[in-house]
């Protein structure tokens, strides 16, 4: 029965780096699903007829998401919206990964899944608006926030993780500056893709906090990166302001979790630049 629902759990956001560590269900990328048309949603789910949908598909560019609102909400908000309704149709078990940037950081500490959101940006506020659309039109649903999910290797990984090798790997880079006032969780793909297999399995319901442990700036994850890629390349820490200036970001996104963090976030970097790089 575990089995049968993962062979027919629908993937959304096929083309990504996460669903990359997905060895199972139906993937469709964006060219093959547009998820912000209802009609071909629904068109899609009467044929695929999923038991499961584990909703990767999101805008998470943050500069994009601000200065283009209706991107992020027609993505986020709207796109899930779709999803879940045709989800309810068919019966379907949901999984939606959201994010830890629905928190306005102003916490000292962790945040749990029993802290209310406030998100802080149009980003922010679109993934909590598919949050409360999925658990208002499913029973049968998991929201699951992360932060700072990274992989993909080479051929997928456009974000920080990539960016930083990709910098350190240039001849021409003398420094690196890295952003010591933000502070998140940086978590492996994989390890993340591990979790929520389980969880697809699981009758596990509500909001649930996935992440590797351990929290870290991005100062703290630049250095490490380069001490094992380029030792010789100094890391300089500067604030959130010098990259950011006009956009209001989450400076605390650190994670608590009522199912369990996973391996260190430092174990896992390593071996993803190891096996993966």
């Amino acid at each position: 029965m575990a089995d049968d629902i993962l062979q027919k759990t629908l993937i959304t956001g096929g083309g990504g780096a996460l669903a990359g560590y997905a060895d199972f269900g139906i993937a469709k990328g964006h060219d093959a699903l547009d998820i912000t048309d209802l009609a071909s949603v629904r068109s899609a789910f009467a044929d695929i007829q999923p038991r499961a949908v584990l909703h990767l598909a999101a805008a998470t560019d943050l500069p994009k998401c601000e200065t283009d609102p209706a991107y992020a909400y027609m993505a986020n908000a709207v796109g899930t919206y779709n999803l879940a309704l045709a989800a309810r149709d068919v019966g379907a078990r949901f999984i939606y990964i959201s994010t830890a940037g629905v928190f306005d950081g102003g916490k000292i500490g962790a945040y749990s899944e029993e802290d209310i959101p406030n998100p802080p940006n149009v980003y922010g506020h679109s993934k909590y608006l598919g949050e409360l659309a999925v658990r208002g039109l499913l029973e049968n649903h998991l929201v699951v926030r992360t932060c700072w999910v990274f992989g993909g290797g080479a051929a997928k990984d456009k974000k920080f993780v990539g960016k930083i090798v990709a910098q350190l790997r240039n001849p021409e880079t003398k420094t690196l500056k890295g952003v010591s006032d933000e502070i998140g969780m940086p978590t492996y793909g994989r390890d993340l893709m591990d979790l929520l297999k389980k969880l697809l399995q699981s009758e596990e319901r509500g909001i649930v906090h996935a992440a590797n442990s351990g929290a870290a700036s991005r100062f703290d994850v630049a250095t490490a990166i380069a001490k094992q890629i380029a030792p010789s390349i100094p890391v300089e820490a500067v604030p959130l302001s010098s990259f950011h200036p006009t956009i209001v970001i989450t400076k605390n996104q650190n994670l608590s979790s009522r199912i369990g963090l996973m391996r260190p976030w430092q174990e896992a970097l390593n071996e993803y630049l190891t096996k993966e790089w």
